[in-house]
């Protein structure tokens, strides 16, 4: 198995597999609450089973080239994770996604890890456009989004039914040539 550091706290990004169930659930116990704010993700993973169903999904997603999903680890611990919850490679496009138990927010962790992934998005995968979506409430998603370079493109109005609410979400995009220019900037190369 990789690991890859995310900087010098000894943040970890690695791949979520459904060996990791357990874990997974165990660390989504300790955020249902925080995470299920804007997102539906803890009323997917509700026990062991879903937690195993939802990794294998996603592995499924990695074979045949639709998405990825990877952990963020602190201390040796799950506190949250990035993905690619779709990926047409073919149309070169992806959405990016994020979580994180509130132990970890405001640390930087989800801009570090979406910057790992979306390099290797851009540059490995040949993709060409990755967008993001983010509840219009959901300042520290909207964040990270101005923090990786993106461009915002239009509010969704009431387009997604969350826990009985319809919320509008902001559609936000980095092109590859963008985030090429973006990176030569961040590390001088």
């Amino acid at each position: 198995m990789f690991a890859i550091s995310l900087g010098d706290d000894g943040a970890e990004l690695r791949p979520l597999e459904p060996w990791r169930a357990e874990e997974f659930l165990a660390h989504m116990d300790r955020g249902r609450e925080y995470v299920g704010r804007h997102i539906g993700l803890p009323d997917v993973v509700e026990d062991l089973d879903s937690a195993r169903s939802f990794l294998r999904a996603y592995a499924e997603k990695a074979a045949h080239d639709t998405g990825r999903i990877f952990g963020i680890w602190t201390g040796g611990t799950l506190v949250g994770g990035v993905m690619f919850r779709t990926m047409d490679v073919d149309h070169g496009t992806a959405e990016a996604g994020c979580w994180l138990e509130p132990s970890a927010a405001g640390k930087g962790l989800v801009t570090r890890a979406c910057r790992v992934i979306i390099d290797w998005a851009v540059e490995e995968r040949g993709i060409h456009r990755v967008e993001w979506y983010a509840s219009t409430k959901n300042g520290a998603s909207v964040a990270v989004a101005r923090r990786l370079g993106m461009t915002r493109e239009g509010v969704l109005r009431e387009n997604y039914p969350h826990r009985g609410v319809r919320t509008d979400t902001e559609l936000w995009s980095v092109l590859a040539p963008e985030w090429r220019a973006a990176k030569k900037e961040r590390t001088g190369e």
